[in-house]
């Protein structure tokens, strides 16, 4: 079973670039992983995408390439230099092989990476990007790997197991044997091994290799994790009891997962309102960049506001606003925060910051009411998925929708109940979602997906403060989610064979840009 999902890691989060979470920040997050199991200089990365996922037809527009190849480089998601990475791979003298095989891969969005060192060794490394930034390791040349990314793993190769020293030992030891008889121990720890400690565990283990391989993710694991809560009705119940208010029901959650203090936590999420408040303010400036589909809108809404030419729809337009602002920022390489994905990132984050700010609510409110939707989000997560390759735009939109209904009835002064029962309507209403975006950028549809996730949001808001009945318990709701999620047509899961990706018009924009990318930036590296 896997560890319960954490606020930071899992929902609201990662900060980065890109277009897609589950291409360019999983990739990257991928990618840096790939480097510190070479541990020295890459000569040839080799990369092969099964034809029945969804990355042969994605990876290149949908920011695959820019996240794994600027992890090899070791640049974080955020990095400026992102969109250098192709100059930056020829500048270090890294080639890139990319092969499309069949190999049975379990999962839409699985890498396959061979790393070929300056000294001759060859690497094998097998992930999942799982949707939302987050990653699942499969196997290490060969061999059995699971990791999240939440920990300090030391990895040592050795031909024969001896009893290790209670000193050395970790949180978490695994062991693994390959077929020609190497064994691979994991080591897992909480905290950086000194070079010191490397060093003893090769001399006492007999070495063959030894890796450290950095966490990716901003809060760590630890053994037996221990959560007052799983599922949205134990978390209901609890607070009902307690007389407790579902935002702290959602920082007593993230602090105990996460075995920090709730202060930190509270200073986390202030950072993340920052970004996320930073980007709506630097979407209404305007943005611009040249591989990108949409033009600067936000800021001819606002004018358009403000001359009188809108219907009036004070709260309702202030979402739009922002919500678009945060595309924008997105399509232009700015930084964001999947909040629960890239695709998704202006849904919950534009509806909760545009109503907070109507209704004049202080920093400090704003933290709570998204500290609330990622909680939503973790129930989402645990029983379902993020990931539009695995349930279209319902996955992104949709759990974005339902996180944000709850934090605008708490910051309207809805119960707890009724919080719940606006997650419960949001999520109800976006149930067969498609993903299709057009000409493979995370631009349109996905921009009046957004939108409507957003009003979505307030509309179910309003439901359930007028005593709406949503019928459907949110717990049961999820689980219906991810039934629908896997009966959803694979060209209608975020792989560009299907709804608005294949239309004429859309083929047309993709040959354009196309074109435009080869004038630019001349052939496709490793091609």
């Amino acid at each position: 079973m896997k560890d319960p999902p954490s606020i930071f890691n899992d929902v609201l989060g990662p900060v980065m670039r890109g277009p897609s979470s589950s291409h360019s920040a999983a990739a990257n997050r991928i990618g840096r992983l790939m480097r510190a199991l070479a541990g020295e200089k890459i000569s040839t990365l080799v990369v092969r995408y099964d034809p029945s996922g969804s990355l042969v037809t994605t990876h290149k527009e949908q920011g695959s390439d820019l996240g794994l190849y600027s992890g090899i480089l070791g640049w974080t998601p955020d990095d400026p230099r992102l969109p250098t990475y192709e100059q930056a791979l020829k500048e270090e003298g890294i080639k890139i092989e990319l092969h499309y095989e069949s190999y049975g891969a379990p999962h839409p969005n699985f890498y396959r990476l061979e790393a070929h060192g300056a000294s001759g060794t060859i690497y094998h490394f097998d992930a999942i990007s799982t949707g939302g930034g987050m990653i699942k390791t499969i196997a290490i040349d060969g061999i059995p790997f699971a990791s999240a990314g939440d920990y300090h793993h030391v990895l040592i190769w050795a031909k024969d197991v001896p009893e290790l020293r209670p000193d050395l030992v970790a949180e978490i030891v695994s062991i693994h044997k390959s077929e020609e008889g190497q064994h691979l121990i994991n080591l897992s720890l909480r905290e950086e091994p000194s070079q010191a400690t490397l060093q003893t565990l090769a001399k006492q283990l007999a070495a063959n290799r030894i890796r450290h391989l950095p966490p990716v993710l901003p809060v760590l694991a630890r053994n037996e994790i221990k959560v007052p809560f799983l599922r949205a009705s134990e978390m209901l119940k609890a607070a009902n009891t307690e007389g407790s208010s579902l935002w702290k029901m959602a920082l007593r959650y993230e602090s105990e997962r996460g075995g920090i203090p709730e202060e930190q936590v509270m200073d986390e999420m202030d950072h993340i309102r920052g970004i996320m408040e930073a980007a709506i303010k630097t979407g209404l400036r305007g943005t611009s960049y040249e591989d990108r589909i949409l033009p600067s809108q936000s800021p001819n809404f606002q004018i358009a506001e403000k001359e009188g030419r809108l219907i009036q729809a004070e709260i309702p337009n202030a979402i739009i606003r922002s919500v678009t602002a945060i595309m924008e920022v997105k399509s232009s390489m700015g930084v964001i925060v999947a909040a629960p994905t890239a695709g998704s990132c202006g849904a919950m984050p534009g509806a909760v910051l545009a109503v907070a700010n109507a209704l004049g609510k202080s920093n400090e409110e704003k933290c709570r009411a998204l500290l609330l939707a990622g909680l939503i989000g973790v129930f989402i997560t645990l029983d379902a998925t993020f990931a539009a390759e695995e349930g279209g735009c319902m996955a992104e939109c949709g759990s974005g929708s339902a996180m944000a209904a709850a934090a605008i009835t708490w910051m309207g002064g809805g119960t707890n109940d009724q919080q719940m029962a606006a997650a419960s309507l949001a999520l109800q209403n976006s149930f067969g979602m498609i993903c299709d975006p057009i000409a493979n950028r995370v631009e349109a549809p996905c921009l009046g997906k957004n939108v409507m996730a957003a009003t979505n949001a307030l509309s179910c808001t309003n439901m359930a403060l007028a005593g709406y009945n949503h019928l459907i318990p949110f717990d049961e709701v999820v689980i219906a989610m991810n039934k629908v999620a896997h009966q959803i047509p694979r060209e209608l899961r975020c792989t560009n064979l299907g709804g608005l990706s294949i239309t004429p018009t859309a083929n047309r924009i993709a040959a354009k840009l196309a074109g435009k990318a080869s004038c630019e930036c001349g052939d496709e590296v490793g091609r």
